[in-house]
């Protein structure tokens, strides 16, 4: 009885942990597929104000051809930063045809402001280098994105 009891109070201690509570509480988006070139990425939309602030926070891992895509449904100067973001980013800002205009790498749980060069629609966080292991820089297309207002 006394091992049972331990088993079951360690399993429990390990649900309750905080970084998986922090996880399994992370609110995670509606996803779509989109491309780059040969390569496939689902992501997750950040389509409302208050999804776009909450962002990839608290976010303990992204699959390989994991990200978020952001719509901003009009032009519009954008900064991304990584408060409460555990994870090294890359962003890719694009205009309405989704052709990126700059990609910024994003240090983890950082107040830094990494900007778009012009004002964009959409942009795209996916694990630092990302782009770059895969040569998709500016002037390359992202695919499969919703339509922009």
């Amino acid at each position: 009885m006394n091992k049972f009891f331990f088993t079951t109070a360690a399993s429990l201690a390990l649900l309750l942990s905080p970084a998986t509570w922090a996880d399994n509480n992370t609110p995670h988006f509606p996803v779509i597929s989109l491309t780059a070139g040969m390569h496939v990425i689902k992501a997750e939309v950040a389509s409302t104000e208050a999804q776009r602030e909450q962002g990839l926070m608290f976010r303990e891992s992204l699959g390989t051809n994991e990200g978020m895509v952001f719509l901003f449904h009009a032009p519009a100067g954008v900064c991304m930063w990584m408060k409460n973001t555990p994870l090294p980013l890359s962003v890719a800002f694009m205009d309405r045809d989704g052709r990126i205009i700059n990609i910024e790498n994003m240090k983890p749980q950082s107040l830094d402001s990494h900007c778009a060069k012009q004002p964009v629609y959409y942009a795209l966080e996916m694990q630092e280098g990302w782009f770059k292991q895969r040569n998709i820089k500016p002037g390359s297309v992202i695919g499969g994105l919703p339509p922009a207002r």
